[in-house]
């Protein structure tokens, strides 16, 4: 089994006789809300999903990492997972201990102050998404937030009381156990916020040839307003593996993080955390976690060559845009199909939605049929 990103994984969750500790003096302590990302964050790190992360970034690693995509001690790590002080909200003091609230004002754990410090937003902004731009959903996100942000361990008494998904949902343990008990001892993960159409089927298949199971791994935390609905992309992944996958080699699982948009640096971001669940190899195709204009078509792909891969210790498969040519009469890319664009089958998520509010169902050649009845009844709703 693959180690996890830093050789251990992290487990913040407090056992009862902690937590009880903490619950008998919780209301004599300062308090702290927590947004969506935040709350995602908060889970991740305690489930070992964000090893080796034991809380919130103090600033010294929060500057390394902005400046430099590495922690202090050389590990690749390439985005700040921060705890903003929110306008309006008095800052924490180094060494307190401060309660952790969703905004429903549940307890969900509590951090142990190390560091409290200013941040240049502008400057995170323009090294981590590379804009400043206020059309970009990360720069957005950042406005929301105070100058200062907070760090240090955090403990987890309680998980968000999520409703939905229950029985896909698996922290980095339970999914590592799964591989062990079936036999996979490489496994390729898949990210996506998006159904599944046709490409991205042909690259799992393709990847699936050369290990021994698949993890599509859809996150399931914060995203875009205009992004397709949870249940509508999950009702979409599992009809698809009922029909056109082997059963026995792919594992449909949430990811709870929330995106951040953030392209090229997302890309190593989102394959250290798979390696801390158990995948040996991740799935990095066309615009991996672009939004708009704002990357390189391959960026993604690229900026793997700026890391040590001993220290990533995660295998990256590129692969070029796939599609339907109707001359090969199968899904390809420019690498296996010599055809020209008029052979090759392409439809803009623009025109996708467009068709389908229409009631127009894609064509096979893009999407399953089943999952664009799928996609035009949520249209309709």
């Amino acid at each position: 089994m693959i180690e996890p990103h830093g050789g251990l994984l992290v487990n913040r969750i407090l056992d009862e006789e902690k937590k009880n500790e903490i619950l008998d003096r919780i209301e004599h302590l300062g308090r702290m809300t927590l947004n969506a990302r935040e709350v995602s964050d908060l889970e991740m790190i305690a489930t070992g999903a964000m090893s080796p992360l034991t809380g919130f970034m103090i600033k010294e690693v929060y500057d390394s990492v902005v400046m430099s995509m590495h922690m202090p001690n050389g590990l690749p790590w390439t985005l700040p997972v921060c705890l903003a002080v929110k306008p309006g909200s008095n800052s924490p003091k180094e060494g307190e201990e401060v309660a952790l609230i969703e905004e429903s004002g549940e307890i969900l754990g509590v951090i142990h102050v190390a560091s409290v410090y200013r941040v240049d937003k502008l400057k995170e902004a323009e090294m981590t998404l590379k804009t400043t731009d206020d059309a970009h959903p990360g720069v957005q996100y950042l406005r929301t937030l105070g100058a200062h942000y907070v760090g240090g361990e955090i403990s987890l008494i309680q998980r968000p009381r999520y409703t939905d998904f229950l029985e896909d949902r698996r922290d980095p343990d339970q999914t590592r156990a799964l591989f062990q008990e079936r036999g996979w001892n490489t496994v390729v993960a898949f990210q996506t916020r998006n159904p599944i159409h046709r490409a991205h089927e042909y690259l799992q298949k393709v990847a699936l040839e050369i290990v021994d199971g698949l993890l599509i791994h859809p996150l399931m935390g914060a995203t875009k307003s205009d992004d397709v609905p949870a249940d509508v992309r999950m009702a979409c992944y599992k009809t698809l593996i009922e029909g056109y996958y082997p059963k026995d080699r792919v594992l449909l699982s949430v990811f709870p993080a929330a995106m951040r948009y953030a392209g090229p640096r997302e890309a190593i971001f989102h394959a250290l955390l798979r390696k801390n669940y158990g995948c040996t190899h991740f799935i990095v195709g066309r615009d991996h976690a672009g939004v708009g204009n704002y990357y390189g078509t391959y960026e993604a792909q690229h900026i793997f060559r700026e890391f040590d891969p001993a220290k990533l210790n995660i295998t990256p498969l590129f692969f070029e845009h796939a599609f339907y040519c109707t001359a090969c009469e199968g899904m390809a890319t420019t690498k296996t199909c010599p055809h020209g664009k008029e052979s090759h089958v392409f439809l803009s998520g623009t025109k996708v939605r467009e068709m389908l509010r229409n009631g127009d169902l894609p064509p096979e050649a893009f999407t399953r049929p089943e999952v664009a009845k799928i996609l035009a009844n949520s249209m309709k709703g």
